[in-house]
C-alpha cells in the first residue's frame, strides 16, 4: 500500500488504536479484538515484548488490517519493523532521522509534535500526518482548535488524553484522527480476555468520530 493510501485510510477510519501491553500474546488479542469490532488499524508500540514478531504475525493473520509500529525512536528499530511488514511508523516526538528514513523507504510516517514550531518542523520534514502529543496537558480540544487556525490544511492526530468524554470534541475541533490507547483497550480487559468490552468501546469511539464529522460537515 502506497504511503498516500495509508494516510487516506487512517483519516477515513479516524482512530489509531495504540497497543501498549505487557506481552506479545496480549498484543495479538488486542489487535484481533479491535479488528473484529470494525477498526481495521493498529499501532503496535516498540515497548511490546517481541513487537516485531507481533507485527509480522498480524500482517499474515489479518491481511486487511493496517499495521503500524509505534514509539519508534531509532532507525534500526524502524528497519526491523518495516522488514516485519509495518505499514506506517509513529513516534512520540519528532526524530528527523526516522522521518527521512521513512521518506526514503516510501513508508507513511506520523511523528509526534507539540508546539507550533515542532509541528511546522515535522510537516516540512515530510510527515504524512502529525501526532499532537500530549494534547490533554495543553488544553485538549481547544489546543487542536487553536492549531487549526494557522494550519487549516495540516492533518493533525490528537493523542494523549483522548477518552469517551473528549473524543467527540477533538474531532469537532479539527483533528483528522484520534490516537487512543488504554481508553479503547483497557489493561484489565486484555488480561481477562474481555473481547466484548473492547468491542463496545470500539463501537462507542467509532460512533463519536462519525457523529462529530457529520456535525462538522453540516455546520
Amino acid at each position: 500500500m502506497e504511503r498516500q493510501e495509508v494516510r487516506a485510510r487512517i483519516e477515513s477510519i479516524g482512530i489509531i488504536p495504540a497497543i501498549r501491553v505487557s506481552s506479545a500474546e496480549d498484543a495479538r488479542f488486542a489487535a484481533t479484538a479491535i479488528h473484529c469490532a470494525g477498526i481495521p488499524v493498529a499501532e503496535i508500540t516498540a515497548t511490546v515484548p517481541d513487537a516485531v514478531a507481533v507485527i509480522s504475525d498480524l500482517r499474515r493473520s489479518i491481511p486487511d488490517m493496517l499495521v503500524g509500529a509505534g514509539t519508534i525512536l531509532d532507525v534500526q528499530t524502524a528497519q526491523r519493523c518495516l522488514d516485519a511488514g509495518a505499514q506506517f511508523l509513529t513516534s512520540p516526538g519528532l526524530v528527523p532521522e526516522i522521518v527521512e528514513f521513512a521518506k526514503r523507504k516510501k513508508v507513511a510516517v506520523l511523528p509526534g509534535a507539540l508546539t507550533p514550531s515542532e509541528i511546522i518542523a515535522a510537516w516540512n520534514a515530510g510527515a504524512d500526518l502529525v501526532k499532537v502529543f500530549p494534547c490533554a496537558q495543553l488544553g485538549g480540544d481547544s489546543y487542536i482548535r487553536a492549531l487549526k487556525a494557522p494550519f487549516p490544511d495540516l492533518p493533525l492526530i490528537a493523542s494523549g488524553g483522548v477518552n469517551q468524554q473528549t473524543a467527540f470534541a477533538f474531532i469537532l475541533a479539527g483533528a483528522a484522527a484520534l490516537g487512543i490507547g488504554a481508553e479503547l483497550i483497557p489493561k484489565e480487559s486484555v488480561q481477562l480476555r474481555q473481547e466484548e468490552r473492547i468491542h463496545e468501546l470500539a463501537r462507542r469511539f467509532t460512533k463519536m468520530v462519525r457523529d462529530a464529522r457529520s456535525r462538522k460537515s453540516a455546520a
